[in-house]
């Protein structure tokens, strides 16, 4: 083997090595940072709710965890079947994960109470301490989906019982800084695929 050929071959290698260092650093060890949404310093603030099993929830149950919103009512006929039915992807990747959670908030409280809800919960077979169905003030529950999940009324499905009805297909997605970080189609499986994508790379930055 001549030096030129030989300089060909180590320089390729090399370059090759350059090549698969660089993407393991970048792509690896530094995924690439999900969009931080609302004004700068918003973040999700105090609450309480109840969920299916009628213990009160507030933000220090969702310490240190990467959780996903949605808001539905138990006697939808419309998006809430498929949006759940989606869920349950999510939920199934993540069941064991101690540092990961699920909110399901009605937008229908006075029937949705906490027996009602349990009954739901049941046919996901979901783990309250994992995925929690939650009800309460629909006050309050309005004010959160507006005012700290960023879903907007205008943004709702045109299903509505009454011009303030939330009924939106949106899953939010909030890391352990309480920052919202993601918005997903409930109904389209590829979007909640991109969400599961999303939660494995946000899980990332606290590795």
């Amino acid at each position: 083997m001549n030096k030129t050929a030989l300089f060909l071959i180590t320089f390729f290698m090399l370059l090759g090595i350059a090549f698969l260092s660089y993407y393991y650093y970048t792509f690896k060890q530094h995924p690439k940072h999900l969009t931080v949404y609302g004004n700068p310093g918003h973040v999700v603030r105090q609450f309480s709710f109840i969920n299916q099993e009628g213990q009160t929830i507030t933000e220090q149950n969702l310490k240190d965890k990467i959780y996903v919103v949605e808001y539905f009512f138990t006697t939808c006929e419309g998006i809430c079947p498929k949006m759940n039915d989606n869920m349950v992807a999510v939920y199934q990747t993540f069941r064991n994960d101690n540092d990961f959670m699920i909110l399901s908030h009605t937008v229908d409280p006075e029937v949705d109470t906490v027996a009602q809800l349990k009954r739901y919960a049941q046919k996901y077979d979901a783990d309250p301490t994992r995925w929690m169905f939650l009800t309460g003030n629909k006050d309050s529950l309005y004010k959160m989906a507006v005012d700290d999940y960023l879903i907007p009324i205008a943004d709702s499905t045109v299903e509505k019982i009454n011009p303030t009805f939330i009924h939106t297909q949106k899953f939010v997605l909030i890391d352990k800084e309480k920052k919202v970080r993601g918005f997903y189609d409930g109904t389209d499986a590829a979007s909640v695929k991109k969400l599961i994508q999303d939660i494995n790379e946000l899980k990332k930055d606290y590795e």
